[in-house]
């Protein structure tokens, strides 16, 4: 009887291993464990991200996957990449500092592979539904630690309710799961479905609650208007539209009155600017400041092909003050802070053109109706508009999520589209 067991149970790991249907599923449970664990950990992040690539391999339609490459939404990441490698050539950096500088391109290759996959699969919901829970459970954490520092894995430096990462990640995270929120909650509300529709808001409500008393990016603050206006102007009538204007603008002044970390974090902006106006101090802002400026300069000295893959931190070295200095002058970076920036000085106008077309693409993709539309164009907004203060294409958090929402919902949409193709082929 056992050894009958034994055969039966062999017999349905072999037939699970010959299914391509099992091995899309196991793709989308890497999926899945990608997204939850990207606000909690950087490594767990990578290997299930390796572990979800190795996985599609054995029953991948390689000619079908070489087709959906030609397509400009994948062929525009993968262009930006190869002309990292070809930058190396024309770089005077070190060569390991040129690798080095390739290495965030990298992930854009994944963007492709993502569309493909989730074309096929219809389990692309869970993914945002993972991402979703897995921030909720960081907010919980996020007051503990705000409350408990003792509780967070983030110690050096200590940073007011972070447990891990830092409070850029999660302010984007925070703030990207709260607007997205607004699309479902909104249609909930045209069912009449209160319930569900309350509870949402309640969720939405944590994380500006949690970002307004416990931590938030500067970032954050100017981008979020930002999402909840494209959002008003896309699915609300003007008379929604001016009562929840009001709603948020008598939220954001009870915050103000209520919350002294908030109106800490917002009278920054004023200190930090004034501090590096009038004595040059090496603050955020004047940091930011001075290294667009310096960034402007080695752009104008090659403003075609730009000084080569990984070449920043030895142009910002050549002109800084001496060291010692404490003056914003001083700093030596290989990052400009702004994605625009970061590409100009590199490879020039050839590679502002690439990174504004994998923009202008994406948003384009993302015109429709629907849930998968709207995280769609919510991630590739957030991206262009926090671009302007981080290179966060780029950066390994954002980028990622850049990565994982685009090329989830993405490959959701084209999904809809063929169906509705298909649709309306066969009512013809």
């Amino acid at each position: 009887m056992t050894v009958l067991a034994r055969e039966t149970t062999g017999e349905m790991l072999l037939r699970r291993l010959r299914s391509p249907a099992a091995w899309r599923e196991t793709v989308d449970i890497f999926a899945i464990l990608t997204a939850a664990s990207l606000p909690w950990s950087t490594s767990l992040t990578g290997i299930f991200n390796v572990l979800m690539m190795l996985c599609m391999v054995p029953f991948l339609d390689v000619r079908a996957f070489l087709q959906s490459l030609k397509r400009p939404i994948c062929a525009a990441p993968i262009a930006l990449v190869l002309l990292a490698l070809v930058g190396t050539l024309w770089s005077d950096a070190t060569w390991g500092a040129r690798f080095y500088a390739v290495n965030p391109t990298m992930k854009l290759l994944v963007l492709p592979v993502l569309l493909y996959h989730f074309e096929r699969s219809q389990r692309g919901h869970w993914i945002f539904i993972a991402f979703l829970v897995s921030c909720a459970l960081l907010s919980v954490m996020s007051w503990l630690v705000a409350f408990y520092p003792n509780l967070a894995l983030k110690t050096d430096p200590p940073e007011r309710g972070i447990f891990v990462k830092n409070y850029i990640n999660q302010s984007q995270e925070f703030a990207l799961c709260a607007v997205a929120l607004a699309y479902p909650i909104v249609m909930l509300l045209r069912e009449k479905r209160f319930w569900l529709a309350g509870l949402l808001t309640a969720l939405a409500l944590s994380f500006f609650v949690n970002m307004a008393f416990v931590v938030v990016s500067r970032t954050a603050l100017v981008t979020v208007p930002i999402m909840f206006g494209v959002f008003a102007l896309l699915h609300l009538k003007w008379r929604s539209l001016a009562i929840i204007s009001a709603a948020l603008l008598g939220g954001a002044v009870l915050a103000w009155q209520a919350s002294p970390q908030l109106r800490h974090t917002i009278d920054r902006f004023t200190r930090d600017y004034n501090g590096y106006v009038e004595r040059g101090e090496p603050t955020s802002m004047g940091m930011r400041i001075e290294f667009w400026r310096k960034s402007l300069g080695f752009f104008a000295e090659a403003p075609i092909m730009g000084h080569g893959t990984g070449s920043t931190r030895g142009l910002f070295e050549r002109v800084a003050t001496p060291a010692g200095e404490y003056r914003a002058s001083a700093e030596v970076i290989g990052n400009p802070h702004n994605q625009t920036l970061n590409v100009a000085v590199q490879w020039g106008v050839i590679g502002i053109a690439i990174l504004y077309a994998i923009w202008i693409l994406h948003l384009r993709l993302f015109r429709g109706d629907g849930l998968a539309n709207w995280i769609g164009l919510l991630v590739v907004v957030q991206n262009v508009f926090t671009s302007l203060f981080n290179s966060h294409l780029f950066d390994f958090h954002e980028g990622w999520m850049y990565v994982i929402g685009v090329g989830v919902a993405g490959g959701m949409v084209i999904r809809a589209q063929q169906d509705e193709a298909k649709m309306r082929e066969a009512g013809s």
